[in-house]
């Protein structure tokens, strides 16, 4: 009986320890959790609501900081009788022009980079160089270039692109373990199909960051750039505004800039997670 009752035990005990759940509940523990639905939208309309809070007990200058629904009427205004349409318009032109040059030269760039040891010597070096250089402090020089109309607008912008997108992707080329490499030549792989089994998938994590960085340079060049001998857009709007005192105005173009610079770069992750839906991160 003594027997029977050791043995018993001694095969229920690892049935019980099984599922391991003390393992399972310190990750659940350590991980972020859920997602929460629409999170990104939740600082903004917090500080959205202390503006609107402080605003209606009096706590803010109107002079300095217009209430948020004096800004909204304006914004309304501008809209149906001013020229907002047109400059929200020639804002994205130059925008989309510029990211897409810069979108262009920085993969092409980093791939010739970071696939070719001549290519790294003769490109790194150059990107590295131009990165140390504060691309607003070339913008005299770009001037006497190619004059002060638009080209040298949509150049800056590409400039202030590229330079993420081929930092990050060349880095993430880079970090591509060897041994993918080797297996690759063991399988017998052509230099395409290397290319696009290998490099893009392993390049694309990288890619991403850049391009978010990217597109979030292209809103904040163009706020500078806008202010120089423009007719339209939404800096020179708000250069216009600058000497007249319009505060609320100002206001308008920083939050359209923001609303931009939110949604595009929502879409850039979207993009992203749908794109790398396959890899188990702390995002996902």
């Amino acid at each position: 009986m003594t027997t029977v009752t050791t043995t018993t035990t001694t095969a229920a005990a690892p049935a019980a320890a099984a599922p391991d759940p003390p393992q399972v509940r310190r990750r659940r523990r350590l991980s972020p959790g859920r997602r929460l639905p629409a999170a990104r939208l939740l600082g903004p309309l917090v500080v959205l609501a202390l503006w609107a809070a402080a605003s209606a007990a009096g706590r803010l200058d109107p002079g300095a900081i217009p209430a948020p629904w004096t800004v909204v009427r304006t914004a309304g205004h501008l809209w149906t009788e001013g020229t907002l349409p047109t400059d929200v318009l020639t804002s994205l032109e130059r925008a989309g022009y510029g990211f897409a040059i810069g979108l262009t030269a920085g993969v092409l760039l980093a791939l010739a980079s970071g696939l070719s040891r001549t290519g790294e010597a003769l490109i790194d070096g150059t990107v590295q160089l131009n990165r140390a250089i504060p691309t607003l402090g070339l913008i005299p020089l770009f001037i006497l270039w190619l004059g002060i109309g638009e080209t040298f607008k949509v150049a800056i912008i590409a400039i202030v692109v590229y330079i993420p997108i081929y930092l990050n992707t060349h880095a993430a080329l880079s970090g591509i373990d060897s041994r993918f490499v080797e297996l690759a030549e063991v399988q017998g792989l052509s230099r395409l199909a290397f290319v696009r089994q290998v490099v893009i998938p392993g390049a694309l994590p990288g890619f991403f960051v850049g391009l978010r960085l990217g597109v979030t340079g292209s809103w904040l060049g163009l706020v500078v750039l806008e202010q120089i001998n423009a007719t339209s857009g939404l800096g020179y709007l708000m250069f216009q505004a600058q000497n007249y005192g319009q505060t609320d105005v100002i206001l308008v173009g920083l939050l359209i800039y923001g609303v931009f610079g939110l949604v595009s770069d929502s879409v850039v992750r979207l993009v992203e997670r749908r794109v790398l839906s396959w890899r188990r991160t702390l995002s996902n």
